[in-house]
């Protein structure tokens, strides 16, 4: 939700899949075009002194010689990245339980407080007038003088069956007394965010989402030039101060502002690692990675689940849910910079000792010709100074500027602002609906992952668009029909509320692969970008949408409904991109999906197209396909090794990788994905 991020800023994640080629595609000769493994120093430096600097340098060419999965990206990627994804799903949902509103208070009366022969329900039977429908007023009490009432009732002077239904009403302005049977802690209790101000802690919801997308560009901005270790443990340092901030909060504006805080590290304090665990991992991996990050990420969110049911104080709850984080900053010791954006940088010697590591680690010999293509590009850029062409920048008005692409901007952003903002209003909602919060929450999470895996298998079977749409549809009508249930009917609410969430969150995984295969390579990072911040819009707004249901506990849950099948629906126009060769420019985009019919709408399984023009497409499914085999020739391993690695391709389906916009050496840059 950044800014319209300029080319070689920041960027989206770039999600591209690559067909898996039939055997007889590739070549059984047994040459591995565009991977030197076998050269000496002489091959390695064929290059003469007039190689053009704008050659891409990418490191996936060496990955597969020292491994791109081996035991040092496992290590990496199970103790360091996937943990290090827990203090955002902390931050980013702990504020719903410190903001916990209870459901039965009324006004304070000082003057029956210090009446030691009244209980707290004998107050209010005296205080409190009676609505229409039997309940005790929240916000009104009776204007009496209490001293001079209580003394005519001592001298039996006051019929109160019939003398206190004349009494004038005013709002309270003394506090609120609280039934704390269920809700014992919370800012509402002690800022009084009640009444006129039950607001606020929407406020403070907004608040949070607020940061988000100025930390993505500031900590984006930190991660291409300090690196990535600087920018995650800077991220991670402001967690914890905002966290502190908030336990500490005497008001609610310094509540608010310690959120905003915590805000600008969400989601920043989880992609980081997640951009540093991509760029160490070969792209047939790359997938896998994604989804066990998604899959850890839900786990956290369960964890809380369980932390709140057993915190009941919310400046506690704070620290419990950021202070144990301190221990990361051990990383510093065990988390490597980024070789590709050491390469980057030009320091070629950290490079070197990281990926020599890895290679050490994984039990593989460096290929001295990988050292060699090194030092001659350094060598070069010495030589010649910087060399490189200027290139045009395209912005986002370059998405609108031709019909076809202007109508496929339009309706990917719609389709990202209803899956951002469902996803996002739902995981909020869930505390809201059952008998409790803290098992509504974790079932929230939980159904989560069954969806993941749900997406990854229909998504390259039935292509994307049909699955998007039914899943977005399907889960609107979910959430619909429950106007239809009876107040009672909690339980009932809860399960279509958890259909409902477990179907929008496997659409908001295909929206990813699928807006990167619709935008052309030329404008991805921008396109994306451009999307994501329009969509994301919708997250600081989904606080207040949520605020209507303390009124009507189904009214979010339908107009959630309908902006996911509005988004459905509209989706359904836009061309499937399954077996399709990915544009490269705008040209090719334009042309993509222009001869789109409305019969294609009732075909909900892709065909694969007999004949493609875009070559590149192609070209990058060979090389992916090559990159496979190189590897398994240059392991030693067993068959058992062989049908491991089948396995694991059979696992990442059809070899998509999910990647992020890249410099011109191959790092990865930072955006925003919540």
């Amino acid at each position: 939700m950044e800014g319209f991020p300029r080319s070689g800023d920041i960027s989206s994640p770039i999600p591209f899949c690559v067909e898996e080629l039939d055997e007889e595609e590739h070549p059984s000769d047994g040459s591995q075009e565009g991977v030197p493994l076998n050269t000496n120093h002489n091959s390695a430096n064929a290059k003469d002194d007039n190689t053009p600097e704008d050659e891409s340098f990418d490191l996936d060419e060496l990955l597969p010689s020292i491994s791109e999965f081996g035991k040092y990206q496992k290590l990496l990627v199970f103790f360091i990245c996937l943990p290090a994804c827990i203090p955002c799903g902390f931050g980013a949902f702990n504020q719903l339980f410190m903001a916990d509103s209870p459901s039965d208070y009324w006004c304070t009366v000082p003057q029956l407080m210090n009446n030691t022969e009244l209980s707290a329900v004998e107050r209010r039977n005296l205080a409190i007038p009676v609505n229409a429908d039997g309940s005790y007023s929240k916000c009104k009490r009776y204007a009496v003088n209490w001293t001079e009432v209580l003394g005519k009732q001592h001298e039996g002077l006051v019929d109160w069956s019939s003398f206190n239904n004349s009494w004038p009403v005013e709002m309270c302005h003394d506090g609120w007394e609280f039934n704390e049977t269920n809700t014992r802690s919370s800012i509402v209790l002690d800022f009084n965010l009640v009444c006129n101000w039950d607001i606020y802690p929407t406020l403070g919801l907004s608040a949070l989402n607020f940061g988000g997308p100025i930390g993505v560009y500031l900590f984006g901005v930190l991660n291409d030039r300090a690196g990535r270790r600087i920018a995650y443990f800077c991220c991670l340092a402001t967690l914890l101060l905002g966290s502190f901030l908030t336990a500490i909060s005497t008001d609610f504006w310094t509540w608010a502002i310690s959120r905003a805080i915590v805000g600008l590290t969400i989601p920043a304090v989880y992609q980081i690692p997640f951009i540093l665990a991509l760029e160490l991992v070969g792209p047939a991996y790359r997938s896998f990675v994604t989804v066990m990050t998604c899959t850890f990420y839900t786990f956290s969110l369960m964890m809380l689940a369980g932390i709140t049911a057993v915190i009941d104080d919310w400046r506690a709850l704070s620290l419990y849910t950021s202070m144990p984080f301190i221990l990361y900053f051990l990383y510093v010791f065990l988390m490597p910079e980024s070789p590709r954006w050491l390469l980057a940088q030009g320091r070629l010697e950290e490079a070197l000792k990281v990926l020599e590591t890895m290679a050490r680690v994984n039990g593989k010999d460096f290929p001295h010709w990988f050292r060699d293509k090194l030092q001659h590009r350094v060598a070069f850029r010495k030589l010649h100074g910087d060399t490189e062409k200027p290139q045009r920048r395209v912005g986002a008005f370059d998405l609108c500027k031709t019909p076809n692409m202007r109508l496929k901007t339009i309706l990917i952003t719609l389709n990202w602002f209803a899956n951002e903002t469902v996803y996002l209003g739902l995981s909020y909602y869930g505390p809201e609906l059952g008998d409790n919060a803290h098992w509504s929450f974790f079932f929230a999470a939980l159904v989560e992952i069954p969806s993941y895996i749900l997406c990854w298998v229909i998504m390259d079977r039935w292509g994307r668009r049909w699955p998007l749409c039914l899943l977005m549809i399907l889960s609107g009508i979910s959430c619909i029909v429950t106007v239809m249930l009876p107040e009672e009917a909690k339980l009932d609410t809860l399960i279509l509320f958890l259909l409902s969430k477990s179907m929008i969150s496997a659409s908001f995984l295909i929206i990813y692969p699928f807006a990167g295969e619709l935008y052309p390579t030329q404008v991805r990072g921008v396109g994306i970008g451009t999307s994501s911040y329009i969509g994301g819009l919708g997250l600081i707004g989904i606080p207040f949408i949520n605020y209507l249901g303390k009124d009507n506990l189904r009214l979010p849950l339908v107009i959630m409904g309908a902006v996911s099948v509005v988004g459905g629906i509209t989706g359904l126009r836009l061309p499937e991109t399954l077996h399709h060769c990915l544009p490269q420019t705008l040209e090719e985009g334009e042309k993509f999906g222009k001869d789109w019919k409305w019969s294609e709408c009732l075909r909900c399984i892709p065909i694969r197209p007999t004949n493609t023009t875009m070559g590149s497409y192609e070209n990058l499914a060979k090389k992916a396909k090559r990159e496979d085999d190189v590897e398994l020739n240059v392991s030693k391993g067993s068959g058992k090794r062989r049908n491991q690695r089948s396995s694991m391709r059979r696992l990442v389906r059809q070899s998509s990788t999910m990647d992020t916009q890249k410099t011109h050496d191959g790092a990865m840059q930072l955006t925003y994905w919540f």
